[in-house]
């Protein structure tokens, strides 16, 4: 094992949990949300998951942003940064399902952030990502991310395949590819991650922030080293892709083959707002009212994307 890699390890592994405390004393405790029933705290286990980013285009990214106090991280360079996140959750309260998440990396103020400090303050920049599209395969999920953390959740075809090589996760829409993500396993670093992020979404005029606490051994790569493979489709839901400037090389890509977490049942909101009257953001509560407690998922993508050249 390289110095390093064992340095990096040991310093990792004396990062504290950052599940908060509140979390730990209503284990056990039962909740019943819009119908949906919960046993505290709201979490996962044996879950995998994988993650590319991407830089793109800031400017095109700010235009993305709702409201006037999200605001791109700029990276080195003056570029944006696009995550592209796949969760297969294995167990958890409402069954097992994958989660899909398209997202920018970005910061909450009155002001844009200076390069670099987002990653190292996270607190102080309100750093996160802002969600722009988020398909999951059951129709609980879309009722309880959206309804209750306001998550712009829509049930979608999804995979997610792992082989000795590659973790893979095509995403179809109404027999529309929305989007295929493919990583070259990265090296077995196996860095013991213990992470809180917050996600940003929009929904019913406001600006929803949820918080995630997740522990897991990651494999990284950076730079170079990290290969992906990412298309975009034509379904609707990712037209604003196309636009982004997203570069062919990942900045660097993570798998965890195995994670556990848990998502605050605390969340935070404000009013979105714009210069001009009648700006809307986000869905209405209308899109959340009747649905129903399905675990079911749709079929599996039809056409496998991931096979073409």
């Amino acid at each position: 094992m390289k110095p390093t890699l064992s340095l990096a390890r040991l310093g990792l592994s004396l990062v504290p949990s950052p599940y908060p405390r509140r979390q730990r004393r209503l284990a056990g405790r039962n909740a019943l949300v819009d119908g949906i029933p919960f046993e505290m705290p709201v979490n996962s286990a044996d879950t995998p998951c994988l993650t590319a980013a991407f830089t793109v285009d800031r400017a095109a990214a700010a235009r993305l942003l709702p409201g006037g106090e999200l605001h791109p991280v700029t990276l080195p360079g003056g570029r944006g940064l696009l995550m592209i996140t796949v969760v297969n959750y294995v167990r958890t309260d409402i069954g097992r399902y994958i989660e899909y998440s398209i997202a920018l990396a970005c910061t909450h103020g009155n002001r844009p952030a200076p390069p670099l400090l987002p990653g190292l303050l996270r607190g102080a920049f309100g750093t996160g990502q802002y969600v722009l599209d988020l398909p999951v395969s059951s129709e609980i999920s879309v009722k309880g991310g959206k309804g209750i953390w306001g998550m712009p959740k829509h049930q979608a075809n999804l995979d997610f395949r792992v082989t000795d090589a590659t973790v893979s996760s095509e995403y179809q829409v109404d027999g529309q590819l929305g989007t295929f993500i493919s990583i070259d396993r990265p090296p077995a670093t196996a860095l013991p991650l213990r992470v809180k992020a917050a996600s940003y979404a929009a929904f019913r005029g406001m600006l929803m922030k949820s918080s995630i606490y997740f522990e897991g051994e990651a494999d990284i790569a950076f730079g170079k080293r990290a290969r992906a493979r990412l298309l975009l489709g034509d379904a609707p839901q990712v037209a604003a892709l196309h636009d982004l400037g997203i570069t062919p090389n990942p900045l660097f890509t993570i798998y965890l083959p195995s994670t556990r977490g848990v998502l605050d049942d605390h969340f935070e909101c404000w009013f979105l707002t714009s210069e001009a009257p009648g700006q809307s953001y986000g869905e209405a509560m209308k899109s959340v009212v009747d649905l129903g407690l399905s675990q079911q998922w749709l079929d599996p993508p039809r056409i496998d994307v991931g096979a073409r050249p």
